[in-house]
């Protein structure tokens, strides 16, 4: 492994860190959307994989956001 080829493997790596923040953030919409939509948390926890606290805590952060405007 050459100091070029680590470099390019940790530029790849920077970039999809990046990307997965972004899928973060999308998913983090996603579920708050199917809250509103009253979807079962059951069915979201299915889903997505997340447990119920975090399901909890991503559907408050939302309602924190949505209720900071004018």
């Amino acid at each position: 492994m050459d100091k070029r080829s680590l470099a390019q493997f940790a530029q790849r790596f920077r970039e999809a860190e990046q990307r997965t923040e972004v899928l973060r953030q999308e998913l983090a919409v996603a579920i708050q959307q199917a809250n509103a939509d009253d979807l079962p948390q059951k069915d979201i926890c299915e889903a997505t994989g997340y447990t119920r606290q975090q399901v909890r805590r991503i559907v408050l952060a939302g309602e924190s956001t949505s209720s900071d405007g004018p």
